[in-house]
């Protein structure tokens, strides 16, 4: 029995490798789990053009919004391990399953079932304040806060979600206290800051950048660990020696675990592939969107770490 089992193996390894050899013979579905339009719809239209480049193959984009994108990604994670599901999502990933423990929810997925493919960009999230603000700098910002305890209103993109969660970051580093205004997504925080119902409000180089420029905001701090190309004079809070204050508007693919090792590898290579050239890195340079492509092992680091620096804040934070 045992000789069968080894003279089996090859076999097996032989038709995994054939398999990989013969990947795609099919469309490639990259799930949004966000509503179309934002960054996952961004960078989703340059890759899915370059794979099917690629592979001749169609790889259609599918948006299945819902659940603060619980909905799309536990569509990916419950999919066959056969390499023809991909999921492109942000933050929202940990938020949702850290938010769901506090009210002791069944998440309808879990990380287990999901598996890191690549990173595509991780843009730091930018400090903004209104220009009425008396503050030039994070200092200021710390003692006006400290004076005025819950008197600065801040806004973000809604409980829990990623504008709110570096916000406490920063509230526990410093000790300070705003008062939270939640919104129903990033462009209504800034819209809430820009009107001057909010004082203080965070958001990506991309959407900030215009706003900045024109002097409608003023940038006063970036949440990476050092200084975004549109931004090379905003002091990082690493730099400020906040070094737990770090923050990333993410955008990443994710497939389900299970997958053949030869089909996965092959997958990570057309992805690499794609994100390398010109057309795409061009795409995303236009919108003030810096390219940070990783591959799998690498984004599954920083993805552990970014998890664990959220987890620890949205703990802070409880039931609201």
């Amino acid at each position: 029995m045992m000789t069968r089992l080894i003279t089996a193996f090859p076999l097996v390894l032989g038709a995994l490798s054939g398999y990989a050899q013969d990947y795609p013979s099919r469309a490639i579905n990259i799930t949004n789990p966000n509503p179309p339009g934002g960054m996952n719809q961004l960078l989703a239209q340059p890759l899915s053009a370059m794979m099917e480049k690629i592979t001749g193959q169609p790889v259609p984009i599918i948006n299945r919004p819902g659940g603060t994108a619980a909905v799309g990604t536990a569509y990916v994670a419950n999919q066959p391990p056969d390499g023809y599901n991909i999921l492109v999502t942000t933050a929202n990933l940990h938020l949702v399953i850290e938010k769901d423990k506090i009210y002791g929810i069944q998440s309808p997925f879990t990380l287990d079932q999901i598996a890191p493919l690549a990173l595509l960009t991780a843009d730091p999230v930018i400090m903004v304040v209104h220009p009425s603000m008396p503050v030039k700098n994070v200092k200021q910002l710390v003692a006006l806060a400290k004076a005025k305890p819950n008197e600065i209103v801040f806004s973000s993109s809604g409980p829990y979600g990623i504008t709110h969660v570096p916000t406490v970051m920063f509230m526990n580093a410093t000790g300070i206290k705003m008062r939270h205004l939640p919104t129903t997504g990033g462009g209504p925080a800034l819209t809430q800051a820009l009107g001057g119902h909010s004082q203080v409000t965070g958001g990506g180089p991309a959407t900030t950048y215009a706003f900045v420029k024109t002097g409608k905001l003023r940038a006063i701090a970036s949440w990476g660990t050092k200084p975004h190309p549109a931004y090379p004079d905003t002091p990082t809070f690493h730099s400020m020696g906040y070094k737990d204050v770090e923050a990333y508007l993410w955008v990443g693919l994710f497939t389900r675990t299970g997958i053949p090792e030869p089909v996965f590898n092959r997958m990570r290579e057309l992805i690499a592939k794609a994100t390398a050239d010109p057309s795409f890195k061009a795409t995303l340079e236009k919108v003030n969107v810096v390219p940070d492509y990783r591959d799998a092992p690498e984004f599954k680091k920083f993805f552990e770490e970014d998890y664990k620096r959220m987890a620890a804040a949205i703990k802070s934070i409880g039931k609201l």
